[in-house]
């Protein structure tokens, strides 16, 4: 075994695949028992029974509770707000740009009581109506798991990242039944650097993890088609090729909505006054009445939960009036704004499935009326749906074509999903940066490269990399100070240079280093170096506004580029 620093002991392969195994083993079961926790609180809470069995992909029966339905959203979000404010902030969301943020710059140390509210908090979101889905919290729960593994055995963060997407990685299998996908899912979204032994590590916990779903949940796909229902193998022509082209660019319009949607929502309930328990359960009760609306019109809530069940009427045909398919994906934005913008806990895959899913029911509807020669299935175009929509707000490319065709089970899909997800794709990358993950963390002001191979350390913001650790001395009273820490003098409030403690002379006007240039907090560090070069300066001045809250200098270049030099190795 190597040995690293601070006393953590780099592990051998064997050690590493013994350890990715009981993460797979860990992120199954906690797969399994998330479904049951969401089908035991969804059945009591609307049916008033005590039972596990819960099947997203049938409609949930009306109520007995009649109009109080609409309480138990609100009910949901009072529990909810107590977890999450008391024991665990970071279950609040969705949950996957959390678990990159301890990637990239916590040294992928995630605290344990998350997994624990996240499952619990998400699960009562979900029973009790929340427009959310699965993936989130259980990226959250495998994580937390290989973090807390990681840090018991006090391995460096490189391999503790790994453990990390590896938990991640085997959540989604365990519960969505995509081994192939939820491996994409891990090298795509969660790994810092993609290697062979990397992915090994993954694979085995993904394996472990699909094993144990499929012993517990069944093996048949997420969304299963009848053979009536799937098209029969042809070459596509042109013009078909043209129609998935123009359906991903819409798509990709979509996905922008969708994405500026939920951050605006939570933007908008941030500001309504009062505090998170009554922001939360505003937003819930208004979730309650839309959908008591809905059942009361149409004897379907439609709108809560994952979902799965609309998506199904649409994929198997039942659902094909475009004008209420338009109807219900926009209510599906309404409803996910609600629960997520007031401070809800789950993941947006699903409501992502559900909108592409039926944004390719009206598409189709309407192609086929406009040009009724080309014969375009609606079916294939809602699955090409799903996975444009899920590539357009994650860009997670690779994961939408793999885990959509994984949970239809439908390889004539392909070459449309293919088709899809790259228009789609194209579109929010050119039009908005950021996506659904990335710009949480952007509104933090900081930096996940969707490159995960390219260097980290320079996608890292001054902020992160400076030291605050320095005091403030008057120049004209220096002979009066003992120096023992990194020092920023002044003239007249104007910070006119830097004395470091480890090269002090005998005067200490003549220890002042006047190489300095002043910087913003929000530089990245390829600016900081090439400022620093520029200017021949030794140190940069980060400054907050008009505040000065941080020192650059070699040293604190060096251990940034090292600690990712470590992460990368």
């Amino acid at each position: 075994m190597d040995t690293t620093t601070n006393n953590e002991v780099k592990r051998n392969i064997f050690t590493m695949f013994i350890i990715a195994a009981l993460v797979g083993v860990v992120a199954g079961f906690g797969a399994v028992l998330f479904r049951y926790l969401i089908g035991i609180i969804h059945n009591l809470t609307f049916l008033g029974t005590l039972d596990p069995d819960y099947n997203a992909n049938i409609h949930t029966s009306p109520s007995p509770l009649g109009a109080w339905i609409i309480i138990v959203p609100v009910i949901g979000a009072l529990f909810v707000s107590y977890l999450v404010k008391n024991f665990a902030p970071e279950a609040k969301g969705h949950g996957v740009p959390e678990v990159m943020e301890a990637i990239y710059l916590r040294e992928s140390k995630i605290k344990p009581m998350v997994a624990m509210v996240k499952s619990l908090a998400s699960a009562i979101s979900i029973g009790t109506g929340g427009s959310v889905g699965r993936e989130g919290p259980i990226v959250q729960i495998g994580s937390t798991f290989g973090s807390v593994m990681g840090t018991i055995i006090n391995m460096p963060s490189k391999q503790r990242a790994i453990l990390v997407a590896a938990g991640a990685a085997a959540g989604i299998a365990g519960t969505f039944n995509t081994p192939v996908g939820a491996l994409a899912f891990g090298i795509e979204l969660m790994l810092v650097s993609s290697s062979a032994y990397s992915i090994f590590l993954v694979t085995i916990s993904v394996a472990i993890a699909t094993y144990i779903g499929r012993i517990f949940l069944g093996i048949i796909p997420s969304f299963y088609l009848p053979k009536l229902a799937i098209p029969s193998f042809h070459v596509m022509q042109a013009s078909e090729l043209l129609i998935f082209i123009i359906f991903g660019m819409i798509l990709g319009l979509v996905s922008i909505v969708f994405i500026r949607g939920l951050y605006w929502s939570e933007d908008m309930f941030a500001k309504i006054p009062g505090n998170y328990y009554t922001r939360h359960t505003l937003g819930m009760l208004c979730m309650g009445i839309l959908m008591y609306v809905l059942v009361e019109k149409t004897g379907h809530y439609y709108v809560q939960g994952v979902g799965y069940a609309t998506i199904v009427d649409v994929l198997t045909g039942v659902l094909s009036d475009p004008k209420f398919l338009l109807l219900l994906i926009a209510l599906k934005l309404l409803a996910t704004c609600l629960t997520l913008g007031s401070g809800g806990s789950g993941g947006i895959f699903s409501p992502a499935l559900y909108i592409g899913a039926a944004s390719g029911g009206v598409f189709g509807m309407l192609i086929n009326n406009i040009f009724p020669s080309l014969d375009i299935n609606p079916v294939i175009l809602g699955i090409a749906g799903m996975a444009g929509m899920i590539s357009g707000t994650t860009g997670a490319v690779m994961t939408a074509i793999v885990m959509v065709v994984e949970m239809t089970n439908d390889m004539n899909a392909s070459l449309p999903v293919l088709i899809t997800v790259a228009s789609s794709y194209f579109i929010r990358k050119t039009m908005s940066n950021d996506s659904v993950y990335t710009l949480k963390l952007s509104r933090r002001n900081e930096v996940a490269p969707e490159g995960l191979q390219a260097s980290i350390a320079m996608a890292t913001h001054a902020s992160n990399m400076m030291t605050n650790n320095f005091c403030i001395f008057d120049e004209n009273r220096l002979n009066d100070m003992n120096i023992k820490t990194l020092t920023v003098v002044e003239d007249s409030g104007n910070h006119t240079g830097i004395i470091n403690p480890r090269y002090i002379k005998s005067n200490l006007t003549d220890s002042i280093n006047r190489q300095i240039i002043k910087l913003n907090a929000n530089e990245l560090l390829t600016d900081v170096v090439c400022k620093i070069n520029t200017a021949s300066a030794d140190y940069a001045l980060i400054y907050n506004d008009e505040t000065l809250v941080g020192i650059i200098g070699k040293d604190e270049i060096l251990k940034c580029v090292a600690a990712t030099a470590e992460l990368l190795e």
